[in-house]
């Protein structure tokens, strides 16, 4: 998701995000159920750590360009308002 993110690739992004839903909620009936010995408990507070810093970029990432496209909408908007307008 990272990478898509990085690289504008908005639509795989949002592909992505879906499986990653998928897979959040099959994980979480697994980790109820089982016990993690201490460097799986480990493995799995770095892997975890990676998601949230990945996250963060994304969200920064995705913040920027929602940016972006809200000025292009506003500038199509005005655009729009002085065609009206002026009968352009």
């Amino acid at each position: 998701m990272r990478e898509a993110a990085v690289h504008g690739e908005w639509d795989q992004l949002i592909d992505l995000e879906q499986q990653c839903n998928q897979h959040v909620s099959a994980m979480q009936t697994v980790d109820t159920e089982s016990k993690l010995d201490e460097p799986s408990r480990q493995r799995k507070v770095q892997l975890i750590k990676k998601i949230l810093a990945d996250d963060a970029e994304i969200r920064n990432r995705t913040e920027k360009w929602m940016e972006q496209l809200q000025h292009i909408m506003h500038n199509n908007r005005q655009e729009q308002r002085l065609q009206e307008a002026y009968g352009i």
